[in-house]
């Protein structure tokens, strides 16, 4: 008779707990696994127009730099705060850049297993075809790259923005609490041939965390005691949004890179809309136009003799945050 009243009790708990996930929204747990939907900066990196010419570029790694362990409230944990496979993720970027035309990638991370394959190869062709020297159809030389990217993930700063809101009344009460983390990567482009360091980019993403929850605990009638609760809490995953900066910062990077000349837009008109745009979002959303207007006022005010190219960026800085209220960042 016990038996059949625990079991009668545990279904009547599991058919309750479906209930209220159905009614709370909650998502049902999926034995299949799915393919991630697409970031939105995955979306801009693969909308980019296609280059005058690929650019070949090696990644040699992308690594935590942080040396930080991921926070706990309850005692130290060994687990690292952010994705150790930063690597893999900026050859995906690096592949979806303007679907798979911006960039040839050569594989340096793990090129050491390369290098032992292309032994074997040559080992086996030796003994079982008597070749002594490399056939180059058989085994060609390695690519190499013109552009190296070099950086890691620099900052996992936790709590940056904590909060929350509560009320209760006769015994009911709800509350809601959130907080905000912020990731941090760096990336920069360096030349092969010369070792300059051609062009740097900082992306962050931020992480928001959220909680909502609910409780009853009254007397509805004598000595009946209803006590019920409810609570719903959203994590955003911590490698999605190291995706979305390391896709930022590579954005960034193929921008910068037409800006500065080193490479272009085989349709030049077709992304000077997109190099409008970054102008805008990485100097402040200050329109060029006015940036144009503080150099001409700038040039005006100065001198006849030239002047050192630091002092007339001082000048072009001062002269637009006066027109603007704020500071523009020199190109």
């Amino acid at each position: 008779m016990m038996r059949r009243a625990a079991v009668l009790l545990s279904a009547i708990a599991l058919s309750a707990c479906s209930t209220v996930s159905k009614v709370a929204g909650l998502p049902e747990l999926s034995p299949r696994p799915v393919y991630p939907q697409k970031t939105a900066t995955q979306v801009a990196l693969e909308a980019l127009p296609p280059p005058s010419k690929p650019v070949a570029i090696a990644v040699y790694g992308f690594t935590d730099q942080t040396g930080q362990f991921k926070p706990s409230d309850t005692g130290q944990t060994l687990s690292r705060a952010v994705s150790q496979g930063g690597g893999s993720i900026l050859v995906k970027a690096l592949q979806d850049a303007g679907q798979r035309r911006w960039f040839t990638i050569v594989e340096r991370e793990s090129l050491k297993n390369l290098l032992n394959e292309r032994q074997i190869i040559r080992e086996m062709r030796e003994r079982y075809l008597g070749e002594t020297n490399v056939n180059a159809q058989a085994l060609p030389a390695l690519l190499f790259a013109g552009v190296l990217l070099e950086g890691g993930i620099i900052g996992y700063d936790s709590n940056t923005v904590t909060g929350g809101a509560g009320a209760g009344f006769l015994g009911i009460s709800a509350k809601s609490e959130y907080r905000q983390d912020t990731v941090t990567v760096y990336l920069r482009a360096v030349s092969v041939r010369t070792g300059e360091v051609l062009t740097t980019v900082t992306a962050s993403k931020t992480i928001a965390s959220r909680s909502l929850g609910a409780n009853v605990f009254a007397f509805v009638g004598f000595k009946q005691l209803l006590e019920a609760e409810l609570g719903v809490t959203t994590n955003e995953p911590d490698q999605i949004a190291l995706q979305q900066a390391i896709e930022k910062a590579l954005y960034g990077i193929v921008l910068e890179g037409v800006d500065l000349k080193l490479w272009s837009f085989a349709d030049p008109a077709t992304g000077a809309g997109l190099l409008q745009n970054y102008h805008r979002e990485r100097d402040g959303n200050i329109p060029v136009i006015n940036v144009a207007e503080a150099i001409r006022r700038a040039n005006a005010a100065a001198p006849q003799k030239s002047k050192p190219r630091a002092m007339l960026l001082t000048d072009i800085r001062t002269t637009a945050g006066t027109q603007q209220g704020g500071a523009v960042g020199a190109n």
